[in-house]
């Protein structure tokens, strides 16, 4: 089973990756760390109970380091994982915790993750009564001011019955955008999208004028119906009275012969204290 996600050029990147490989399963609720000089990443593993359980991919970074949501933005690489090679696995679905936005370095916004980040895994095994093992290759980029790319093998076998990291699973799953409508009445929520003109799309958004402990504000992010479609990060473009925020973009970025007329697009909306995710047929 292979997450098929695009590969995009990043400015700067250098054409070694680094390959580490573990050098086995073990029978703990995590993997061996492997390490690299600017991250390191493991598996970790969830109870298991019947054939659908929970895991997850974690990564650390060195000060200043960041890797890559799986739309990167308007550079970099996203992660790209397939888990073809694991034993008694049907599926393994990545939950993506929402991202954050940062200056790539030549002017435009990228979209990802600093210091850390744990991606958690709903994985479905073929037969609940055997073992489960997984095998994960992982490939993703860690950037500063240039990008290096990282190749991971990871493994582990999935056998506990109650796992220490069910809880660090727990909270990863809490930053993962929660299935929304458009037109919710929630106090953060998308509350309209159409189209202005045959290029621009418009989104009001509307949202509490606080701020997390960490200065985290509202922001948007917008993805088409297949990984090849490369639209612009949302830009806010007016705030008004009851917390009403406006978004816009421009339909750039998609793919030789695509239409945007009847597209379903993915918004992801965060916030100081919620993340919610949307679709949206465009006009």
């Amino acid at each position: 089973m292979t997450l098929p996600v695009p590969f995009r050029a990043a400015a700067g990147l250098t054409m070694a990756a680094a390959c580490l490989i573990a050098s086995g399963a073990r029978a703990d609720d995590a993997s061996p760390w492997i390490k690299d000089s600017y991250s390191q990443v493991r598996l970790i593993a969830g109870s298991r109970s019947g054939t659908a359980f929970l895991g997850g991919i974690a990564i650390q970074l060195q000060p200043g380091w960041k890797t890559y949501w799986r739309t990167p933005g308007d550079s970099g690489v996203p992660p790209r994982i397939d888990f073809s090679k694991s034993e008694n696995v049907d599926s393994v679905t990545i939950l993506w915790p929402a991202p954050m936005k940062f200056p790539d370095g030549a002017g435009g916004t990228s979209l990802g993750y600093r210091k850390q980040v744990l991606l958690p895994l709903r994985i479905v095994a073929k037969h609940a009564d055997k073992p489960v093992t997984l095998r994960a290759a992982i490939n993703y980029a860690v950037c500063d001011k240039l990008c290096v790319p990282v190749e991971a093998h990871a493994e582990l076998a999935f056998t506990s019955v109650a796992s220490t990291e069910d809880s660090a699973i727990a909270a990863a799953l809490d930053t993962v955008p929660k299935p929304a409508k458009i037109g919710d009445t929630t106090p953060l929520a998308i509350r309209d999208v159409r189209r202005e003109g045959a290029q621009t799309v418009v989104v009001d958004v509307v949202a509490p004028d606080d701020k997390d402990a960490g200065g985290r504000e509202v922001e948007l992010f917008v993805e088409g119906p297949t990984p090849d479609w490369a639209l612009p990060v949302p830009k806010l473009v007016k705030r008004g009275a009851d917390g009403l925020r406006r978004f816009s973009f421009d339909l750039e970025g998609l793919p030789p012969g695509a239409s945007a007329t009847g597209a379903v697009l993915k918004f992801t909306l965060t916030g100081p204290s919620a993340a919610y995710e949307y679709t949206a047929s465009l006009p």
